[in-house]
């Protein structure tokens, strides 16, 4: 059995394709390649002669096939207003590949993000959309699978609080009983991400007078410190630099919040697992490791998965298509509950929308 899982990063598309649970697709093409010619990717999935694909699923959807997609779905998918999608690659690559993967008839879901999960408390959930998008709900998927792995659990033993520091947006997830009960999105996550701003305060938002989808991917730890967006590694280089150490200090601040937070949801957390691209460069990891073992007395661990080079996102994409397809992964796609996903991610949301 031959399963795909894509990743829609930020900075790039992430593929996975498995084939009888082990890794024989691993490859990666920048979210710009992907906007201009989605066609290149497709072929890829096409070659692969995949049974089933997790496809770019954005914000998330109740678990879908392509063909029961509806315009309201792929609105929700990436919440952009036709004319500013030009200004986003990672959401162009997303709605050209839906597209053209619906016009080839292709075997394709899509999975839900945080906030459709049934095992996340309705009174979370208020005035909230991005509890975790689909690609750091399959991370957090990746993490339930992993640590049963190496500390020889049972899925219903499994607890830990999650932390993914990507290219454009942060994250937090809770995990408890082997289940996901709680996530702090990007958007709302409290302090800077690398890219994205983290939570925006509502005065400020206020003062800007009209938010446009390209202020959500700005304000972040590199424009902080170099008004410009630079390649995480040389923002790594450069911590001796003030600008540079306050914006880091800023970012770590902000770790602590939302491990902290999530840690009060997760009490018997058995350890924290750090995981995305920025926590792949050894300095930065190793700061982070050494700040939450002295706060939070905890093992901090460096997520691990599948073999292979893509991100992680794209690996738990893979694990669920492949437990969805009835293969060696079932029991943890059942136990986590995606197939019970329901609701939209504006449900909650209790203010005037201009939709």
């Amino acid at each position: 059995m031959r399963i795909i899982g894509v990743d829609p990063g930020t900075k790039s598309f992430d593929i996975i394709g498995l084939e009888d649970g082990k890794i024989k697709l691993d490859l990666s093409f920048p979210s710009e390649v992907v906007a201009e010619e989605p066609s290149k990717i497709v072929r890829t999935l096409e070659e692969f002669s995949a049974d089933l694909i997790i496809g770019p699923s954005g914000y998330g959807v109740p678990l879908k096939h392509i063909s029961e997609l509806t315009d309201r779905d792929r609105f929700e998918m990436t919440l952009v207003w036709e004319e500013e999608m030009k200004e986003i690659p990672v959401l162009i690559g997303l709605q050209k590949m839906v597209s053209e993967m619906a016009e080839k008839n292709m075997n394709v879901w899509f999975i839900p993000g945080v906030i459709h999960l049934p095992t996340v408390p309705e009174w979370r959930k208020y005035n909230k959309i991005d509890m975790g998008t689909a690609d750091k709900m399959a991370i957090t998927v990746l993490g339930i699978y992993d640590q049963p792995k190496r500390l020889g659990l049972e899925y219903s033993d499994v607890s830990f609080v999650l932390l993914e520091v990507g290219f454009g947006y942060n994250y937090a997830g809770a995990v408890k009983g082997g289940k996901i009960v709680d996530g702090i999105g990007g958007t709302i996550f409290p302090g800077p991400a690398y890219v994205n701003s983290g939570a925006l305060d509502g005065e400020v938002a206020y003062l800007m007078g009209e938010i446009k989808k390209w202020h959500l991917f700005w304000g972040g730890a590199s424009i902080i410190a170099a008004e410009k967006i630079l390649p995480p590694e040389e923002f790594a280089k450069r911590l001796d630099e003030e600008p540079f150490a306050k914006a880091w200090e800023a970012m770590k601040d902000g770790f602590l919040k939302a491990v902290a937070s999530e840690l009060t949801v997760v009490r018997d957390a058995k350890e924290i697992l750090l995981s995305g691209r920025l926590m792949r460069i050894d300095e930065l990891r190793k700061d982070v490791k050494d700040l939450f073992e002295e706060r939070f007395g905890l093992p901090v661990v460096k997520q691990r998965g599948l073999e292979g080079k893509a991100k992680e996102a794209a690996q738990g994409s893979a694990i669920i298509g492949d437990g969805l397809a009835g293969g060696e992964f079932k029991e943890l796609v059942e136990h986590v509950e995606i197939k019970k996903s329901y609701g939209s991610v504006l449900d909650y949301v209790k203010l005037p929308l201009n939709i």
